[in-house]
Protein backbone atom coordinates (compact mmCIF):
# COMPACT_ATOMS: atom_id res chain seq x y z
CA UNK A 1 0.00 0.00 0.00
CA UNK A 2 1.17 3.60 -0.82
CA UNK A 3 2.01 6.11 2.05
CA UNK A 4 -0.87 7.52 3.57
CA UNK A 5 -1.58 10.92 5.16
CA UNK A 6 -2.66 10.04 8.62
CA UNK A 7 -3.82 13.29 9.20
CA UNK A 8 -6.90 12.23 6.37
CA UNK A 9 -9.25 10.39 8.55
CA UNK A 10 -11.44 9.02 5.71
CA UNK A 11 -8.74 7.54 4.22
CA UNK A 12 -7.11 6.13 7.46
CA UNK A 13 -10.11 4.53 8.08
CA UNK A 14 -10.86 3.13 4.75
CA UNK A 15 -7.04 1.75 4.68
CA UNK A 16 -7.99 0.39 7.89
CA UNK A 17 -10.92 -1.49 6.67
CA UNK A 18 -9.64 -2.45 3.51
CA UNK A 19 -6.41 -4.15 5.66
CA UNK A 20 -8.80 -5.44 7.96
CA UNK A 21 -11.31 -7.14 5.29
CA UNK A 22 -8.05 -8.77 3.96
CA UNK A 23 -6.93 -10.22 7.51
CA UNK A 24 -3.76 -8.25 7.02
CA UNK A 25 -3.01 -7.71 10.91
CA UNK A 26 -1.37 -9.03 13.95
CA UNK A 27 -3.43 -8.57 17.15
CA UNK A 28 -0.59 -7.79 19.86
CA UNK A 29 -0.13 -9.45 22.99
CA UNK A 30 -2.17 -7.06 25.10
CA UNK A 31 -4.99 -6.54 22.53
CA UNK A 32 -5.03 -10.48 23.26
CA UNK A 33 -5.05 -10.18 27.00
CA UNK A 34 -7.76 -7.51 26.22
CA UNK A 35 -9.96 -9.63 24.34
CA UNK A 36 -9.78 -12.46 26.70
CA UNK A 37 -10.54 -10.66 29.81
CA UNK A 38 -13.59 -8.72 28.00
CA UNK A 39 -14.94 -11.91 26.47
CA UNK A 40 -14.58 -10.11 22.48
CA UNK A 41 -13.67 -12.26 19.66
CA UNK A 42 -11.85 -11.16 16.49
CA UNK A 43 -14.94 -11.23 14.15
CA UNK A 44 -16.53 -8.34 16.86
CA UNK A 45 -13.63 -6.76 16.28
CA UNK A 46 -13.27 -6.84 12.55
CA UNK A 47 -17.15 -5.68 12.68
CA UNK A 48 -16.36 -2.72 14.97
CA UNK A 49 -14.14 -1.75 12.38
CA UNK A 50 -16.26 -2.09 9.34
CA UNK A 51 -19.13 -0.09 11.35
CA UNK A 52 -16.85 2.20 13.10
CA UNK A 53 -15.12 5.57 13.13
CA UNK A 54 -12.30 7.11 14.31
CA UNK A 55 -12.96 9.10 17.37
CA UNK A 56 -9.41 10.38 18.14
CA UNK A 57 -6.16 10.38 16.18
CA UNK A 58 -2.84 10.38 17.31
CA UNK A 59 -0.94 10.85 13.89
CA UNK A 60 2.49 12.08 16.22
CA UNK A 61 2.82 8.88 18.70
CA UNK A 62 5.61 8.50 19.92
CA UNK A 63 5.67 4.66 19.10
CA UNK A 64 3.99 5.62 15.95
CA UNK A 65 0.52 6.95 14.12
CA UNK A 66 -2.40 5.60 15.22
CA UNK A 67 -6.20 5.84 16.09
CA UNK A 68 -9.20 4.94 18.36
CA UNK A 69 -11.98 3.66 16.72
CA UNK A 70 -14.94 3.19 17.90
CA UNK A 71 -17.80 1.02 16.60
CA UNK A 72 -20.46 -1.36 17.20
CA UNK A 73 -20.90 -5.32 16.99
CA UNK A 74 -23.90 -7.16 16.02
CA UNK A 75 -25.40 -7.31 19.65
CA UNK A 76 -25.62 -3.42 19.65
CA UNK A 77 -21.99 -3.77 22.42
CA UNK A 78 -19.98 -0.82 21.93
CA UNK A 79 -16.16 -1.94 21.07
CA UNK A 80 -12.75 0.59 21.10
CA UNK A 81 -9.89 -0.56 18.81
CA UNK A 82 -6.59 0.92 19.18
CA UNK A 83 -4.89 0.58 15.57
CA UNK A 84 -2.10 1.79 13.65
CA UNK A 85 -2.81 4.16 10.74
CA UNK A 86 0.51 4.41 8.58
CA UNK A 87 2.16 0.33 8.57
CA UNK A 88 1.81 -1.91 5.60
CA UNK A 89 0.00 -4.52 8.42
CA UNK A 90 -2.78 -3.57 11.05
CA UNK A 91 -1.88 -3.86 14.20
CA UNK A 92 -3.97 -4.02 16.45
CA UNK A 93 -2.88 -2.01 19.74
CA UNK A 94 -5.98 -2.55 22.30
CA UNK A 95 -9.55 -3.31 22.11
CA UNK A 96 -12.09 -2.70 25.14
CA UNK A 97 -15.87 -1.42 26.03
CA UNK A 98 -15.48 1.92 26.20
CA UNK A 99 -17.04 2.30 29.85
CA UNK A 100 -17.79 4.56 33.09
CA UNK A 101 -15.35 5.95 34.65
CA UNK A 102 -12.96 6.44 32.06
CA UNK A 103 -16.01 7.06 29.77
CA UNK A 104 -19.43 8.60 29.82
CA UNK A 105 -20.62 7.97 26.45
CA UNK A 106 -18.73 5.18 23.86
CA UNK A 107 -18.03 8.60 22.32
CA UNK A 108 -17.42 10.86 24.95
CA UNK A 109 -14.18 10.61 27.53
CA UNK A 110 -14.37 11.39 30.80
CA UNK A 111 -12.25 14.72 32.19
CA UNK A 112 -9.28 13.92 34.15
CA UNK A 113 -9.19 16.07 37.03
Amino acid sequence: MNEVDVTDLETVLERIRVQADAENMRVTQHAQGEMVEENITLDEVLQAIATGRIIENYPEHRRGACCLVNGVVQNGRPLHIVCTTANPILIIITVYEPKPPKWITPTQRRRQR
